[in-house]
């Protein structure tokens, strides 16, 4: 079982392809804020909602100094399906073996229509410029939580 996060913990470094193949850090991020999300899976309709919110506040948060980085364990070749198919923005990276996932507390048990099961726990890591966690968010629901983290930070809605 995986440790979750605090605020103040530096965000466990990594390096992870995107839907094309292309290697993507969090270090390529030093300087900005980035939002990490942990989502399930690519394709389902409750990722599918998240990830569309996330596209289209995509400016609000690019303007509020903010990179959005969607992470799952499915291949780079659904996420480009996912992203053609939903027309999404935001960079999406794939961690196949749950490395990440589990570095940053976002795979391990949790409650599945009452039963307990082993899979992708849907979180949200906001890091700061330098690295650093800023908010660790846990069990959040796909429907809302785009909005939710707009009036949290403060931001605009698009």
């Amino acid at each position: 079982m995986s440790e979750r996060l605090q605020a103040g913990d530096t965000a466990p470094a990594f390096t992870l392809p995107d839907a094309d193949g292309k290697q993507v850090s969090l270090a390529d991020h030093l300087g900005r804020k980035v939002i990490v999300y942990f989502y399930p899976a690519a394709l389902t309709p409750g990722c599918t909602t998240q990830a569309c919110d996330f596209t289209d506040n995509l400016e609000a948060f690019s303007g509020a100094g903010y990179d959005v980085i969607g992470i799952s364990p499915d291949k780079p070749e659904k996420l480009g399906k996912f992203r053609e198919t939903e027309d999404l923005k935001v960079t999406l990276l794939a961690d196949e073996d749950k490395s990440v996932l589990e570095a940053y507390g976002a795979f391990g048990e949790k409650k599945l229509y009452g039963k307990t099961v082993v899979g992708v726990i849907r979180s949200t890591v906001i890091v700061d410029e330098q690295g650093k966690v800023e908010h660790a968010l846990y069990n959040v629901k796909a429907t809302g939580h785009v909005a939710k983290l707009l009036r949290d930070l403060k931001i605009a809605a698009a």
